[in-house]
């Protein structure tokens, strides 16, 4: 994880950030303005404001959550902090009315927008916990950390006099330890494989780069490859300059990965999607309450990538924006979309930012693709069951067989060829890849959830690091493999952890832990670029999605499924 980047808290499709415009119902009720009046609220200076659809419930509703609020300050046995009362209501409030309305307390605003921010001022390097320690895993090429020696593997034990290792710091809180004002000072005490004292190593913060495109790379000479894993500030222009230099590269058909994209800011993600639809087609639509929030956006410039094979891979990770993309790409039959069903949320969210600092992200219209699909899934079931819908997905087997998703025939619609598409819960896509069974060995999970594939691939490289040094990528990734010896050796290593040794496990795992071992050498070793590489030689469902390039215009063309 970088140092100064969360994930999101739920899949979010935002509309730019605005004030929301509340309506201006003139109060003409006796029994609201005596309400008013006996709760001593003052109208005319209180941004209160009801709706002209049923005002007096409205007001009623505020003053006795106001009423109450005082009471318990005042009155109740315990003192309490009225304030994480009201926000502990608020957000439950915001259950009742769908999944995506929440709150977000100011002491957290900061750190919920950063998911959506293109760059922040920090260190600039990727960092993990291994054993509540601290750990390098790679400073960002150029960045403040890069410039200040640090290296892959080394251990932060004290930052500004602090002890941050062995005092059990969440990631989280570590990120926004080592964030801070550009120009201002990093004091990082360092252990150092080789050294026998800690160094001293001091990092001037800088802008960082908060990248949401991945990765781009030339799978051949003519497949581009491009992995976006967010729709934040800066997307379509790294987007744009990915694409141009793949052309420059000689690319003349591309695979856009939106798995595990849980989406970010509506425009972002259209403007990319205009870069892919030629002429003047609808990309996607909105509609709100009233007309207030009705919105239709079309393609409206001559793209880069309007014509030639191009294939989109998503799966239940990919959520709102990238569903948008997905949709119109699928709707007007430019793409074939290949992998899993997506995660299914078809609602828009308005940021608005309230007076002590905290922010509403309220949900202000429902968006449909071209053909008129919403692909909401259902939240009758409350918050609870919403939650874990992707979980009984996997428990019915959705995951691996295509023929256990259901469709309602009255959710049937039609491309612009005339392929049959569905609505209400996700996209559908239209080359099924089952998920990788392997991964499902409960010795591989207990594996990840200790954190030691990826210490052991650190520590790996650190031995070897002189011998990768003298290999160009191309041939490591040619050569290198990883051997059962060191399986063995990342066994044994497990067991000192705790994790008991289950030889079952461990041979239907052996072949994803082969290619995580060698992507996170890579990793170290190469950059982004080639972690990519490694898992995508060996990922199913990268080698669907470059065989369905072959066929794309004809399938699309066919009308086939």
């Amino acid at each position: 994880m970088k140092a100064d980047q969360t994930a999101p808290p739920s899949p979010s499709t935002v509309e730019p950030a605005s004030p929301i415009r509340n309506s201006r119902t003139q109060v003409r009720q006796p029994l609201l303005l005596a309400l008013a009046l006996a709760c001593g609220v003052l109208l005319g200076a209180n941004p209160f404001r009801p709706s002209n659809q049923n005002p007096d419930g409205t007001a009623r509703g505020y003053l006795k959550f106001k009423e109450i609020l005082s009471y318990v300050d005042r009155d109740y046995v315990d003192t309490v902090d009225a304030e994480a009362l009201s926000d502990y209501a608020i957000g439950r409030m915001l259950e009742r009315l769908d999944p995506h309305s929440t709150f977000i307390p100011a002491k957290q605003q900061q750190q919920a927008s950063a998911f959506l921010q293109s760059d922040f001022d920090g260190v600039g390097v990727e960092f993990n916990m291994f054993h509540d320690t601290v750990t390098v895993v790679s400073p960002l090429g150029g960045g403040p950390g890069e410039q200040a020696g640090l290296q892959p593997g080394d251990q932060i034990l004290r930052l500004n006099g602090e002890r941050v290792s062995g005092v059990q710091l969440t990631i989280e809180r570590m990120a926004t330890k080592m964030r801070g004002p550009r120009g201002s000072i990093a004091q990082l005490v360092v252990r150092r494989r080789g050294q026998s004292k800690p160094l001293n190593v001091a990092v001037t913060r800088n802008r960082i780069p908060n990248n949401s495109v991945d990765v781009a790379y030339m799978v051949d000479n003519q497949t581009g490859y491009i992995k976006i894993s967010r729709f934040a500030t800066g997307t379509y222009d790294e987007f744009k300059s990915a694409l141009g230099d793949l052309h420059r590269q000689g690319m003349s058909r591309l695979v856009l990965d939106l798995r595990g994209n849980p989406g970010g800011y509506l425009d972002r993600a259209t403007k990319i999607a205009d870069e892919f639809i030629g002429g003047t087609r609808k990309i996607v639509y909105t509609d709100g309450k009233g007309d207030q929030y009705d919105t239709q956006t079309f393609s409206r410039v001559a793209g880069e990538f309007e014509e030639g094979p191009l294939v989109v891979m998503v799966d239940e990770g990919s959520a709102s924006a990238s569903e948008v993309i997905a949709g119109a790409l699928q709707d007007h039959d430019r793409a074939l979309v290949v992998g899993r069903r997506t995660f299914g949320k078809g609602l828009v969210q308005q940021p608005i930012t309230l007076n002590d600092g905290s922010e509403l992200r309220l949900t202000i219209a429902r968006y449909y693709t071209p053909s008129g699909r919403c692909i909401q899934k259902s939240y009758k079931g409350g918050y609870e069951a919403y939650e874990h819908e992707l979980s009984s997905r996997q428990r019915h087997g959705e995951f691996f067989h295509a023929d256990s998703i259901h469709f309602a025939d009255s959710l049937r619609f039609r491309t612009d060829h005339g392929r049959t598409v569905y609505g209400g819960g996700g996209i559908m896509p239209d080359l099924f890849v089952a998920r990788d069974t392997s991964a499902y060995s409960a010795y591989f999970t207990r594996l990840q959830s200790h954190n030691l594939v990826r210490e052991f691939a650190l520590n790996f490289y650190q031995e070897h690091k002189a011998e990768l040094e003298g290999l160009r990528f191309e041939q490591f990734n040619a050569t290198f493999r990883i051997s059962d010896l060191q399986l063995q050796a990342l066994s044994a290593r497990a067991q000192k952890d705790g994790v008991k040794l289950d030889a079952v496990g461990m041979r239907r795992a052996a072949p994803l832990l082969r290619t995580q071992l060698k992507a996170y050498i890579a990793r170290s070793a190469y950059g982004k670029a080639a972690y990519y590489t490694v898992l995508n030689d060996q990922d199913k469902e990268m080698q669907q999605a470059l065989n369905a390039l072959s066929n794309t215009n004809s399938l699309l063309a066919l009308g086939q499924k």
